[in-house]
């Protein structure tokens, strides 16, 4: 079917590894390390509860259809996710506030805040997709135009002046901090430390897996990481507590970089795993252990059995888990 002309997508050949100083990389890496590391000691309440399948989905799917970049889709899920657990809180925050003394008042407020938030959704979904293209500074910005098209198209009636008040809404709960490091930024640039450590497997080969890899973590959050939490504390049934420890590691992008890498080496040449990790463990300090986990967790979801986790056993004296350590505690 005959249809308008898209922009060609920026393609997996166009990425370039190795044409970075050593210097620059190192610099870039101990910034990465850093903002994760303050991120994970931040984790905490209700953070990553909205990486929903559907909410994702719709996301890749209009950044897909927008012919955004893949940092642009990354970026938008994780606007998406910090706006709306604002929302979230600033809703518990005012109803407690407002309205302690009578609590049929409260539960009808309640029910209204819930409302504003539920109406709004989508135009603040297509808000954070607009917000990302915007920071995408190397590829084209969405337009209100594109924007008020395809919301009309769902039924949605907003003006460019509403549209613009979303946008505000939006950069203005986040303090205008919306450039936030992706899980894409980590997998990128340990690739290219790998390929200065001479990793058997080229970057190039394993950037274009890890792209689909990611996409699927992205897509199955909810599944992945709460097989991961049942390994970690090797319980079927984990504690409400257990749970609430586990957030700091949902929040640990560099723990998920080196997991994509992991699951991605094992499918491309299985045989290299083990140096791939190694790898991995050296430059980042996370144990074996914890990239086998992680890895394994990955591909049982993805491609089933014969996974890394069933072939590679972990040497003893590396069995102390990063991942048990922040959740064994049940008290």
């Amino acid at each position: 079917m005959n249809g308008p002309v898209r922009p060609r997508l920026a393609s997996l050949s166009d990425f370039q590894f190795g044409v970075v100083a050593t210097e620059t990389i190192e610099d870039a890496l101990l910034h990465l390390a850093q903002q994760n590391e303050q991120a994970v000691q931040e984790a905490a309440g209700r953070m990553g509860s909205f990486r929903e399948t559907r909410i994702v989905e719709f996301v890749f799917l209009l950044s897909e259809q927008w012919c955004l970049e893949k940092s642009a889709s990354y970026q938008a899920v994780e606007i998406l996710e910090r706006f709306m657990v604002k929302q979230a809180e600033n809703i518990c925050r005012q109803s407690i506030i407002q309205l302690r003394d009578n609590e049929k008042t409260e539960s009808h407020h309640w029910r209204v805040l819930k409302e504003q938030i539920s109406n709004k959704f989508i135009l603040r979904l297509v808000s954070c997709v607009q917000l990302a293209s915007k920071l995408s500074f190397h590829y084209k910005i969405i337009s209100n135009v594109t924007v008020l098209n395809f919301l009309q198209s769902l039924g949605y009636l907003y003006t460019k002046e509403e549209l613009l008040e979303s946008e505000l809404d939006v950069l203005k709960s986040l303090n205008f901090q919306i450039n936030l490091p992706t899980p894409l930024a980590y997998v990128e640039m340990l690739l290219e430390v790998l390929g200065y450590n001479g990793c058997l497997v080229p970057a190039t080969q394993l950037h274009a897996t890890c792209l689909t890899l990611l996409d699927l973590v992205y897509l199955l959050h909810e599944p992945i990481y709460e097989s991961l939490l049942r390994t970690s504390i090797e319980n079927s049934t984990p504690s409400q507590l257990q749970g609430e420890k586990f957030i700091s590691v949902k929040e640990d992008f560099m723990l998920l970089g080196v997991g994509i890498i992991a699951a991605s080496a094992f499918i491309q040449n299985h045989e290299c795993w083990s140096q791939v990790t190694g790898h991995l463990q050296s430059i980042t300090g996370i144990a074996l252990a914890s990239i086998a986990e992680f890895s394994y967790a990955i591909l049982t979801h993805s491609v089933g059995a014969n996974t890394p986790g069933q072939q590679q056993p972990v040497p003893p004296h590396l069995a102390a888990r990063a991942l048990r350590a922040a959740t064994s505690s049940s008290t």
